[in-house]
């Protein structure tokens, strides 16, 4: 036994390796399982130009797979050459590998493939006369009958190679994968049809949602994504539509609340290429960063189009990933364009797309609401939440100057068995006032002091018949819509109730001004200002090891810029003599350490810039916080309302700096069903 351990091995002589057993070694590269020869099978079949293409399996694709397509064809002297291996029609000289805009290029998918099953192709070119099969494993071609088009069968994949054939799961799982393999084709072709068929049954088919001359791309392509992956993905994602220099973004970002715990719907394409790229997933989570929350993964299908000599797609056997020559770009406009799509308020929108059927019904003379309408109210001047001249950290200055009555309301004396009459009157008598202000433009509470000298009772402006009514009229007398409402009440001193077109609407106070408050100090920071810095009395110190003392040394001044002053101590040790004011308010100098060494970490990892803003934002969502209105504040209804509208015009406003929605829709329809209305 020692002695076996011992002795060398004997020397072999260098040889080549058979044609068979080269095939069979790029087989395991290249055809891991069936969906992995679907994948290579389809992309050819896209090459060719096809316009429908039908994948019939059996046991889950083990068995049989058949990919059949209406393509350009095969000459029957081509045939043969097709199964050897590098031989392709894509390329022909290194220039055409640099620019490669075709699914497949590299001539080895079929040869590998029939090395470890058996395999026919049968095809034929639209100018020939009759279709030729070929058998691979024997080399006969013959006459055959078909229309236009190729058809390739694999047989009893991993029959030549037992051992691979053991890896593979039962017909149901190999099934679903391939079937995600056609699905991720169909994703990027909306011009071209898919159907799927297992033992016999159809399991899916997507019909082609685009013809040239006939319908917008954009559409088709929504209406393919509805399709695929449900008419929930496109109600519950944004449009995106980007450019930043050569690269172009398009396609749907799922919204925050669609999120799931598996990132089972993340779909990236690349010239029309299925990619699995870090540069592009990292780009579309950080985008996500300040609305998602927790560890949720989000859902989006994104599609960019580079110019081909920009990408290198030569990377890897099975193409599915890929390498830019400037990933920093194409990083940079994945990120702006998801950003940019998903920072607008949805409230907006969802009010007009929920209006559009009223207003057409409105349109008819018979048309008879079963209710009143709910009528809409005229926008008010907003809080300001800043004043000019207020340091970044000056958390008192960002509530603003709010325009308060002079005399706080008194509650009204109802009698407990007072008719509707009496109740109507005290409520006139001591409602806050609604209109918006004087014509001038001036606060409500400013036009009422300059017009009486005095505080004056409020009571309830008149509609056009005459009665009392809450919605007032702008000057050109027309209503104008606001789509979160108006408010109606505080609930537990934490929600706000308003009242929209739609029904009710549930806002989180804190978590809303929380958001506008952070939006606003972020504006503030881009605009040059540098985050307020607290030195230590005595500074922290704490062993460094060489990387952090080199990265503190390089990056003091982006360390400046979020607040921090890092410096060296000893050649073995850094001190941290400044943290950002309000953390060092907020949570003591206890984390000074860990902070500085975080910070580090990040800036040793990863770009300056990506750190700086990542960090800033951390800080800045700090701020926010402590500078938000606090649960358990008594506010009035004109304060209730200024934040209503501020969410109107905020960025990312619908989620709260941690990715918690900020506000929820109980539609009439949600309501009556509640108290089982109309049952």
């Amino acid at each position: 036994m020692n002695d076996a351990l011992t002795s060398p091995p004997p020397r072999r002589p260098i040889r080549d390796l058979p044609d068979e057993l080269i095939s069979q070694i790029a087989a395991g590269e290249v055809v891991e399982r069936p969906a992995s020869v679907v994948r290579e099978l389809v992309d050819n079949a896209l090459d060719s130009g096809a316009t429908q293409i039908t994948v019939r399996l059996l046991a889950g694709g083990v068995r049989l797979i058949a990919v059949e397509d209406d393509g350009c064809g095969i000459p029957h002297d081509e045939l043969p050459i097709a199964l050897r291996r590098h031989a392709t029609s894509k390329i022909t000289s290194l220039n055409d590998l640099e620019t490669v805009a075709t699914m497949g290029f590299r001539g080895e998918a079929l040869a590998a493939i029939g090395s470890v099953s058996e395999m026919a192709l049968l095809s034929r070119p639209a100018h020939q006369t009759g279709a030729f099969l070929l058998d691979a494993r024997s080399g006969e071609l013959r006459p055959a009958a078909r229309g236009t088009g190729t058809t390739v069968e694999v047989k009893e994949l991993f029959f030549s190679t037992p051992a691979r054939r053991k890896f593979l799961k039962t017909d149901a799982t190999e099934l679903a994968h391939c079937i995600e393999s056609v699905r991720r084709h169909a994703l990027a072709r909306p011009d071209v049809g898919f159907a799927i068929w297992h033992e016999g049954k159809l399991v899916e088919q997507w019909r082609a949602t685009f013809v040239p001359g006939d319908a917008n791309m954009q559409d088709a392509l929504a209406r393919r994504l509805a399709d695929v992956l449900g008419e929930d993905f496109v109600a519950q994602s944004v449009a995106v539509q980007h450019r930043a220099g050569p690269v172009t973004v398009t396609g749907r970002a799922g919204l925050p609340d669609a999120a799931r715990s598996r990132a089972d719907q993340q779909y990236c394409y690349v010239n029309g290429r299925f990619v699995r790229d870090k540069v592009l997933t990292h780009a579309a989570r950080s985008a996500y960063e300040d609305v998602l929350h927790g560890h949720k993964q989000p859902v989006y299908a994104l599609y960019v189009e580079i110019d081909p000599a920009r990408v290198d797609v030569n990377v890897h056997p099975t193409k599915i990933e890929v390498r830019f020559r400037d990933s920093r770009e194409v990083h940079q406009a994945v990120r702006h364009a998801v950003e940019n799509a998903l920072a607008a308020p949805r409230a907006a929108a969802l009010a007009a797309a929920a209006a559009t059927p009223a207003q057409t019904e409105l349109g008819t003379e018979d048309f008879k609401p079963k209710q009143p309408l709910a009528q809409m109210w005229k926008a008010q001047a907003a809080i300001k939440f800043e004043e000019r001249g207020h340091h970044v950290a000056d958390l008192q200055a960002l509530w603003g100057h709010t325009a308060m009555p002079a005399t706080p309301p008194t509650e009204p004396q109802w009698a407990p068995h007072a008719p509707a009459a009496a109740w109507m009157h005290a409520a006139a008598s001591t409602a806050p006032p609604a209109n918006t202000g004087g014509p001038d433009g001036t606060p409500a509470s400013a036009a009422a002091t300059q017009a009486t000298g005095s505080h004056t009772e409020a009571t309830w402006p008149l509609g056009r018949d005459g009665n009392a009514t809450a919605w007032p009229l702008g000057r050109d007398g027309n209503e104008t819509a606001w789509p979160l409402g108006r408010a109606v009440a505080q609930l537990h001193g934490v929600y706000i109730l308003a009242e929209n077109a739609q029904g009710l609407v549930i806002v989180d106070m804190h978590a809303a001004h929380e958001r506008i408050v952070y939006e606003r100090l972020k504006a503030q920071v881009d605009s040059g200002a540098r985050i307020a810095s607290q030195p230590l009395l005595i500074p922290a110190t704490f062993a460094a090891t060489p990387e952090e003392v080199a990265t503190a040394e390089e990056s003091a001044e982006v360390l400046a810029t979020l607040g921090l002053e890092v410096v060296p101590f000893s050649p073995k040790t850094l001190a941290v003599r400044a943290v950002p004011t309000t953390l060092a308010t907020a949570s003591g100098f206890g984390d000074a350490v860990e902070l500085a060494r975080s910070v580090l970490a990040e800036l040793a990892a990863h770009d300056a810039s990506t750190v700086v803003q990542r960090a800033r934002n951390e800080i800045l969502g700090t701020m926010a916080c402590h500078g938000a209105v606090r649960a358990n504040r008594k506010l009035t209804i004109d304060e209730m309302n200024a934040l209503l509208r501020q969410m109107e015009t905020t960025d990312r406003s619908d989620q709260c700096n941690h990715g918690r929605p900020t506000w929820r829709q109980l539609s009439m329809k949600e309501l009556d069903a509640l108290f089982l209305r109309g049952r």
